[in-house]
């Protein structure tokens, strides 16, 4: 029944992640900054938990300051880093690229818990790390090799390598986490930790002349943002890794660029190429090939 629960949660935070995607291509083309998009969604979020986390905060209070180094790093990565590589990306690439990019976190994952000795590695993670790496190498060079000759890559999708990097590191150092927190809470300290990297982005933004438009779309964007991708994802995710460890929920990730293209090609006529359906395959085959469990001789 745990592993249910767990399944259940995963394809949950999966679905709110892939309508993320949407939503930050949506913000783009309404001129919403992305950054200012990042540090008004983490606002709202803190503020909507607040009434609902601050007395759970002051209990485990001890627990908190005890593990600082490690919240502090959690935040950064994920509130911190992924969201704003993700919404900077979609200024640059197709909602299809930059999800499918996701697919490519499992292997991060594992490499990361291998070099940072968290879980230990078998052959198949290993060659399934390779495809893996072949399957993003085909989406970002549109199977064309010129592009690889040349390094003329799409900056966009360069961008969103360094939100699998980061959401990789999130992971792995989730999974190795000592320490127990209700899951709400840990998403309102990881929120609260996470402001204080965001919002020096947000004043960069904003010394650039890049201002926020206070308007209905803004303010459906940031509920949804808020609601979905950040508290439900967030809690559904970690509630997972809990029960079922990070390499084994990793695959389900493969569910963000299903769900995202389906709404692209919907919502914003996107077009899914031939080189997109090589790199899906590769990624898709190194998953299982991941999870394939070596049996003891």
């Amino acid at each position: 029944m745990q592993n249910i629960k767990a399944y259940i949660m995963l394809v949950c935070a999966t679905l709110f992640w892939a309508g993320n995607f949407m939503v930050g291509k949506f913000a783009f083309l309404e001129n919403i900054p992305p950054m200012s998009l990042v540090f008004l969604r983490w606002s709202l979020v803190w503020l909507i938990l607040l009434p609902f986390t601050y007395k759970e905060i002051i209990r485990h209070k001890d627990t908190i300051i005890t593990n600082l180094p490690l919240l502090f790093f959690l935040a950064f990565t994920s509130v911190g880093l992924f969201n704003t590589f993700t919404y900077l990306s979609l200024v640059h690439t197709q909602v299809i690229n930059a999800s499918l990019f996701n697919t490519a976190i499992p292997a991060a994952i594992i490499f990361l818990c291998f070099l940072l000795k968290i879980e230990k590695t078998n052959k198949f993670q290993i060659l399934g790390l390779i495809l893996s790496v072949f399957g993003i190498l085909s989406i970002i060079t549109k199977l064309d090799l010129n592009v690889l000759l040349s390094l003329n890559f799409n900056k966009g999708d360069l961008i969103m390598i360094g939100g699998v990097i980061t959401w990789g590191l999130y992971s792995a150092f989730l999974k190795n986490k000592k320490f127990t927190l209700p899951l709400l809470t840990l998403v309102q300290v990881l929120c609260t930790f996470g402001l204080i990297f965001i919002f020096p982005q947000f004043l960069y933004e904003f010394s650039q002349g890049l201002r926020v438009s206070f308007n209905t779309n803004l303010y459906y964007t940031l509920i949804y943002l808020a609601l979905f991708p950040s508290i439900g994802s967030y809690y559904c995710w970690a509630g997972a890794v809990a029960i079922i460890g990070a390499n084994r929920a990793g695959i389900f990730l493969s569910l963000i660029p299903f769900f995202s293209t389906i709404m692209a090609i919907i919502f914003f006529n996107e077009q899914f190429e031939f080189f997109h359906l090589i790199g899906s395959i590769l990624i898709i085959l190194g998953l299982f090939l991941s999870n394939k469990k070596v049996q003891n001789a």
